[in-house]
């Protein structure tokens, strides 16, 4: 492959050496399991966290004669993902056997795919930031292919002071590996970027992305040039299972390397390990190049052949993606970018927010599931899936305020109690005697006993209407919070003769 820039050096984006700004360039291999129930090649199950050796038949295991089986819906999940990374996708792919030695792959070779993956190229749209300005980036990274590949199994060094054990249970599922470009100039782009693919693959169901379970992990290759110089070598950081880790990786690795070419050294392309205890990175291996692998197509599998007709049906059944939801949010719902972006980023929130917001009016909706759900969740150091709010509830809400039943601040106290104890909204309106005070007789009687008391401030707000609030703030505080808002707006200023 060879390598295209396909970005101007941006200097926000140098890093300072003792010699002058350095550039880092990044590209990522994401391995992303497909969610499937059973493994790439065999009818063995995928669950996660059975015991060492539970999920593994005798393909998985290499027993002579066992021959691979190739599982359609995995086929099937690799060409959606193709098709919601807006790639290319290959009629035609080819398996071949990757040849290597390691203790936890019993064949001594993987099954992958090389000169001919079932997906080309496609494309990511990242949006970076914000900034200081609250202003955000778009960039476009390219991926550069997807291939259907088998997992290998898992060596465990730590249950025994001089073996090491091999649990297989994860050999031959499926993984989609997802290389990108060269395109990636910061630590903030590639943790955006390897954001952006998770959520795309969550929408499409194609990959949990839980990153701490390993069914997401990252190679990361980084490598560090003059601005807008030949691309350095590379090193590859291997089986970095958090986005946050990848930052950090980048990071240290780019400064590792600019430390090198300071100094009159040079790079050697090799495969490296982040430790993020001393938060750096340590050598593993040279790299290997393609020919180490000795490639060749399997022959217990012939060549993966579909049509149009195949790919077509797989493209009408595509949920509809973030990009596309978070436009629709913009041009229909009338959100801000800003707003969008936030609940387009989860497809959990996203569907929390349409359940809220169906019926009902969006902006308002965005606001509460922004601002005071997803506030709550962060605070209580919980996700969406664990919030003790139905959508339903928080939507009942919304109908109290929109009918005038609570007013807005009574409506945060209600949220407070539904978070806290559960209960239906509009009963407990009703239990705890929360339903807003719409009275004018009773708003009026409160706001004459304000004005009489207060003289000065009567002549103060006469001569500046804006002072007017002072008597909305008491006018409310005396009744509890409980008065219709605009009822007191509207009396104060009748009483202080503004109108």
């Amino acid at each position: 492959m060879s390598l295209v820039d396909t970005r101007t050096p941006d200097p926000k984006k140098f890093i300072a050496g003792l010699t002058g700004d350095w550039e880092i360039v990044v590209g990522m291999e994401v391995h992303a399991q497909v969610l499937s129930e059973a493994k790439l090649f065999s009818g063995a199950s995928t669950q996660f966290g059975s015991a060492p050796n539970d999920n593994v038949s005798l393909v998985d295991a290499a027993m002579p004669g066992m021959l691979p089986v190739i599982n359609e819906h995995c086929v099937r999940q690799a060409v959606r993902t193709g098709l919601g990374l807006k790639a290319q996708i290959n009629k035609r792919s080819v398996f071949d056997r990757k040849n290597y030695f390691y203790p936890d792959l019993p064949q001594g070779y993987q099954i992958s795919q090389f000169a001919h993956p079932i997906v080309g190229e496609g494309q990511v749209i990242v949006s970076v930031g914000p900034d200081q300005k609250g202003q955000f980036e778009e960039i476009d990274v390219g991926v550069e292919r997807l291939h259907l590949e088998q997992d290998a199994g898992k060596s465990l060094h730590d249950q025994h002071a001089t073996m090491s054990y091999v649990d297989l249970n994860r050999s031959g599922v499926a993984l989609m590996e997802i290389v990108s470009k060269p395109d990636i100039r910061s630590a903030d782009e590639a943790k955006a970027y390897l954001t952006k693919l998770r959520t795309i693959l969550r929408y499409l169901g194609t990959c949990d992305g839980n990153m701490d379970e390993g069914s997401m992990r990252a190679d990361v290759n980084v490598s560090v040039r003059r601005p807008g110089g030949a691309f350095g070598t590379r090193c590859e950081i291997k089986n970095v299972n958090s986005i946050r880790f990848v930052g950090q990786a980048i990071e240290s690795e780019a400064r590792r390397q600019i430390a090198i070419l300071e100094d009159g050294g040079s790079i050697d392309q090799e495969t490296r390990l982040f430790d993020p205890v001393k938060g750096e990175t340590r050598a593993m291996r040279s790299k290997e190049d393609a020919h180490d692998y000795r490639y060749f197509p399997d022959p217990d599998l012939l060549p993966l052949e579909f049509d149009d007709a195949f790919v077509e049906s797989l493209r009408a059944d595509l949920p509809e993606l973030p990009d596309d939801k978070r436009q629709r949010l913009i041009d229909v719902a009338g959100l801000s970018p800003y707003d969008a972006s936030i609940l387009v980023s989860d497809k959990a929130i996203a569907d929390y927010f349409e359940g809220v917001a169906e019926g009902r009016d969006a902006k308002q909706a965005a606001n509460w599931v922004i601002n005071d759900l997803l506030g709550a969740l962060n605070k209580s150091g919980k996700g969406i899936e664990e919030t003790p709010i139905a959508t339903g509830q928080l939507g009942a809400i919304l109908d109290l305020i929109r009918d005038g039943t609570i007013s807005g601040k009574i409506a945060k106290d209600l949220f407070e109690i539904v978070w806290n104890e559960g209960g239906d909204p509009a009963a407990l309106v009703e239990s705890r005697g929360l339903r807003q005070v719409t009275d004018t007789g009773a708003i009026e009687k409160a706001v004459d006993e304000i004005v009489a008391a207060n003289p000065d401030k009567v002549a103060q707000a006469q001569a500046k209407p804006t002072l007017a609030g002072w008597f909305v703030g008491q006018a409310m505080r005396a009744m509890g919070g409980k008065a219709n808002p605009q009822a007191v707006n509207d009396i104060v200023k009748a009483k202080l003769g503004l109108e």
